[in-house]
């Protein structure tokens, strides 16, 4: 069995007398997509802020790769719905101050200028670099971000439905644009999400949320569809469709059941 990279044991929060979580139990694969999925309301932000560090359990442990998750880190980077870049800057000076942060200490400017650059040609935005975030799209703002997160070589990817302000074609194309970039990274992330069919896609395992309040983990998919995939070829693959059903099943008849199997 391959070792737990994210190791998430008996946590709870909550925020006085409400119970946000209860009982997470969840491991994560180094290497491995997981995406979290449930109605409005269930924790699933709650849950990635506790693995980014941004919040602390009630009760229970957080460990990533072995050391406990105690507050923010490099090596878990978070890209969030709104992409957070500041106005001011260039594209480029946006993703250079998160390498400065980083590697600033190490490296000289010149190192430090050429990691932003790989950065950016990861997501395609070189040639993008000197603009600022109002002379170019949504889109494009969130590659931006995810370039930002990319350039501090985080170990781990936290995703906050990056895409959901997003329109339909420009979302589909940044979502094969990340499994280019995970496939290239070989990075580990965890995605919150709304969307079944981006779940489905990206996913290696689904967690999937039960309703709020004392939201938990109400089941796992484990999508076992080959990589690289192609949108347009899964939409005829029973698979791809068997694992959308059980995802509708879960959010519409029984999300309220406990998990039967939350390891990896």
């Amino acid at each position: 069995m391959a070792a737990k990279f994210i190791d998430i044991s008996r946590v709870d929060m909550r925020f006085g007398q409400f119970h946000a979580l209860r009982d997470i139990n969840l491991t994560v694969e180094q290497g491995e997509f997981i995406t979290l999925i449930g109605h409005s309301g269930c924790g699933k932000s709650t849950l990635l802020n506790l693995v980014a560090g941004l919040t602390r359990p009630s009760s229970g442990v957080l460990l990533c790769n072995g050391r406990e998750i105690t507050g923010p880190a490099p090596e878990r980077a978070v890209v969030f719905q709104n992409h957070s870049l500041l106005p001011w800057l260039s594209c480029f000076e946006n993703v250079y101050l998160a390498v400065e942060r980083v590697f600033g200490g190490q490296e000289r400017r010149g190192q430090l200028e050429e990691r932003t650059w790989q950065a950016l040609e990861l997501v395609g935005l070189a040639a993008a670099g000197g603009k600022r975030p109002s002379e170019i799209s949504g889109g494009m703002k969130q590659r931006v971000g995810i370039a930002r997160a990319l350039s501090m070589e985080p170990k781990v990817l936290l995703m906050d439905e990056p895409f959901g302000a997003l329109d339909a074609l420009t979302r589909a194309h940044l979502q094969d644009e990340l499994m280019r970039i995970v496939a290239l990274t070989g990075a580990t992330v965890v995605m919150v999400t709304h969307d079944v069919d981006e779940a489905v896609l990206l996913s290696d395992r689904i967690v999937m949320m039960s309703n709020g309040p004392a939201a938990t983990i109400g089941d796992i998919v484990h999508v076992r569809l080959q990589r690289p995939r192609d949108r347009l070829a899964l939409v005829q693959d029973p698979l791809y469709l068997e694992y959308r059903t059980d995802v509708l099943e879960f959010l519409y008849q029984r999300q309220g059941r406990p998990a039967q199997h939350v390891a990896a």
